[in-house]
């Protein structure tokens, strides 16, 4: 008597066959599990450090004072130690909320005062009144709990103002998206590109004619990197003309923009290139290209200033190529800084040019 069909068994066979089949799928495995994770690191660093201000302590600042000791060992305040002709700069660029002097200074009753003066500019933004608030609430502390005395021994005096650029989130934003925006058609549009093109034999039939494999390359890429200047163009003059972004030097900066626009594209284009040579599919290039675009994307400093994070995830950001790109385009649009005064972010992106475009090199197929 043939055995009764087992629907049970049956069916148990099929989901353990597409569950193996999920697991063998990275686009699944990495949109599902490899992103959400992520997310929730970075926002938690994030969400677990909490703002930070950036701070300077002049010459006359007595650092044995308990209100600035306590100011200080507030985990959201970082101090920064440079001379005062560059905290200054640091000031009028947004860079450091305040400069920070202490005097000492005796009251009519006659007992000693510290007079507190901030030195801030319109640049700070809203780092400033972050900063007197922790200021206060540090005071009352030492107040509450140091001294015990029935005066205040501390005042803080109104802020004193130093010229200094009106800084606006699309300030910010637009050198963040425009760098992401170039990211993303170097690796993407690459990727996809130069696999089609491999996938239908038309690198092997361009193989087969006279001209050299590498004017073949340059040909394409050179039609990518047409476009996204183009979009580049478009991109910077909308924000410019509808937004009022920033150009301090005008025409230069702009020009200096797509210079460094230029820079970063041909880096992110040797991504691509790597991308669409590890790729076994085409559903396989989405998650391998956003396994170097994502990271870059919420580290980079696209959204949000990489001071949120702790130390230790800064110092990974400061490797990063999106960061440095978007670093320089900050520099030139907003604090106008030329191409000269980003040698720095610009040898790090050809620091990466070259390891990318060897490794590139090495693992290209023509078929």
């Amino acid at each position: 008597m043939p055995q009764e069909y087992n629907q049970f068994r049956a069916m148990m066979a099929v989901a353990k066959a597409s569950f193996r089949a999920i697991l063998r799928s990275p686009s699944a495995v990495v949109f599902s599990l490899g992103f959400p994770l992520i997310f929730i690191l970075v926002f938690g660093f994030i969400g677990g450090g909490g703002v930070s201000v950036s701070v300077g302590l002049n010459n006359l600042a007595d650092t044995n004072n308990y209100a600035i000791n306590a100011l200080l060992r507030n985990p959201v305040v970082h101090l920064v130690q440079e001379d005062s002709v560059e905290l200054r700069r640091e000031v009028e660029k947004g860079r450091v909320a305040a400069i920070i002097s202490v005097d000492s200074v005796k009251s009519a009753a006659g007992y000693w005062q510290y007079h507190i003066t901030p030195l801030t500019s319109d640049a700070s933004g809203a780092e400033y009144p972050i900063l007197r608030s922790f200021l206060a609430e540090s005071i009352q502390r030492v107040e509450q709990y140091g001294r015990g005395a029935a005066y205040s021994p501390f005042v803080i005096d109104e802020k004193a103002s130093i010229p200094g650029r009106h800084y606006t989130m699309i300030d910010f934003i637009l050198p963040g998206m425009l760098g992401f925006s170039l990211l993303s058609a170097g690796i993407f549009g690459v990727a996809f590109l130069f696999f089609n093109l491999r996938q239908m034999l038309v690198l092997k039939r361009f193989f087969a004619t006279p001209i050299d494999r590498k004017f073949i390359v340059l040909g394409e890429g050179l039609s990518r990197v047409s476009f996204q200047l183009l979009t580049a163009v478009v991109i910077v003059l909308v924000g410019h003309f509808v937004f009022k972004f920033t150009l301090i030097n005008g025409f230069q900066t702009f020009l200096e923009m797509m210079v460094l626009s230029f820079i970063g594209l041909v880096v992110f284009m040797g991504f691509g290139f790597i991308v669409s040579s590890v790729a076994k599919n085409e559903s396989s290039i989405p998650p391998f290209a956003n396994l170097v675009t994502m990271p870059q994307f919420l580290l980079g400093g696209t959204f949000f200033s990489t001071s949120a994070f702790p130390g230790w995830l800064q110092k990974f950001c400061e490797i990063l190529p999106l960061k440095q790109l978007n670093d320089a385009m900050r520099n030139v649009a907003f604090e106008g800084a030329h191409l000269s005064g980003c040698m720095k972010q610009i040898g790090i992106l050809v620091l990466w040019g070259i390891v990318v475009y060897a490794v590139a090199i090495k693992v290209f197929k023509w078929e």
